[in-house]
Parts: structure tokens; sequence; C-alpha cells
């Protein structure tokens, strides 16, 4: 194991416990994975965080085969699926977070409510339809649902959240967990108004310039955008 490999590993149990700590996850019910090398690094089943080690992280291929007698998570065909077949996503967080589950629970996406939508790359959170945990046919219903997504429902489940990177992807799903809060919390007074497809397309193009950006400088000075 390179040190490269091993500090990958090591962020990816830090995220794991982010989770429990973040209030999104409770035991070892989510899961996360990271794009590396010819295939992905995914948390085990079943190991309680605290007591992970860098060794007990999976790495796996593309065809599904790994190494060593500690085995993967059970929800590892969602995560190889997205994967492969989403080259911009690197890695995927899993957790089953109260009132996004609640929101699944009922088989809601989540609307356009508030302007953050925009940061899972649409102006809705699909629902994916039911199927059995660790299934090829719950992977395939995620694939569909996280089509122009970086984050979807899993009806009667929880929640999946994708990004460039494990700090982003983790972020990410504490924003759908907040989505979630709002939505729940907007249903007892009636459907609630929602941002239109213009709005959010807006507000995409704003999120590109959203955060640290390389500096535009001009004379010593930077101007403000």
């Amino acid at each position: 194991m390179t040190d490269d490999e091993r500090a990958l590993r090591t962020e990816l149990i830090e995220a794991c416990r982010s989770m429990n700590r973040l209030g999104i996850n409770k035991g070892t019910a989510g899961n996360i994975s990271v794009r590396h090398g010819d295939g992905f690094l995914i948390s085990p089943t079943g190991i309680p965080y605290d007591q992970l080690t860098p060794e007990h992280v999976v790495a796996m291929t593309w065809d599904a085969t790994f190494q060593g007698d500690v085995l993967p998570s059970s929800e590892w065909r969602f995560h190889r699926d997205i994967l492969r077949a989403r080259p911009d996503l690197n890695a995927v967080v899993h957790t089953h977070s109260t009132q996004a589950t609640s929101v699944s629970i009922l088989g809601h996406d989540i609307p356009a409510i508030h302007y953050s939508i925009a940061a899972t790359g649409g102006s809705s959170i699909r629902c994916a339809p039911y199927e059995i945990f660790g299934s090829q046919e719950l992977a395939d219903r995620v694939v569909t649902a996280l089509d122009g997504r970086r984050a979807c429902l899993l009806a009667h489940h929880g929640v999946i959240a994708a990004h460039v990177s494990i700090a982003r992807a983790l972020a990410l799903a504490v924003t759908v967990e907040e989505l979630a809060t709002q939505y729940l919390l907007c249903l007892p007074l009636g459907a609630p108004p929602v941002l239109s497809e213009a709005q959010i397309a807006d507000v995409l193009v704003k999120f590109k310039t959203y955060g640290q950006q390389v500096p535009q400088v001009q004379d010593g000075l930077r101007q403000a955008s």
C-alpha cells in the first residue's frame, strides 16, 4: 500500500466517522466509496467506524473482484455503477439520514424549495423507486435517478450524494438533509412554492464562480465579482 493510498483510505474512514458526528447516519448503516486506480475503495460491511483501520477499507475492481478476507459494503453495486457511469464523480456517500429518509418513505422528490438544491445538479432531488438493498435492481434505479444529478433519495431507504471528492460528497449529503428538513416543515402548510427552472438555471451559472476561485489580479489588486 502506497502512502497516497493509505492517506485516501484514512480520509474515507474519517468521513465515515464524520457522518455519525454530523448526525446524518447512525451505526454502520452508511457507506462511502472513492475512485482509486483501476477501480475504487469502499468501506467494509458491518465494522463499527471507530474500529476501522486503513487495512479494513476494501479495494475493488470494476468487475467486482477484491482481495483479502474483509467484505465490502453490501451496497458495492450502486457505488461501482455510479462511479463507472459518471466520470465526473469521484466519491459516493450513502446515509440513512432521518429527514431525507422520511421524504423517501413518502416517495417524494424534493422540489426546488431553496436555491441550494442547485448544488445537487438540477431543480429537484429525485426519489428512486424501492428495490431491496444491495441488489443490482437498486443500482440500476440509482443510476437512472442520478442522471444529470449529484444526489438522489432511495425510497424507504436513504440518500446518496456524490461529488468530485469525499469531502464534497459528504458536504452535499448534509445539504440534502437540510433541504429534506425544510421540505418536511413546509408540507403541513400545503404544497410549497418552488423556484422555476429558469431561476435554478441562473443559480447553476452563479455556482460556477461560488467559493474560492483562481484570483484575477491587476496591479496587485483583485476585482470582486
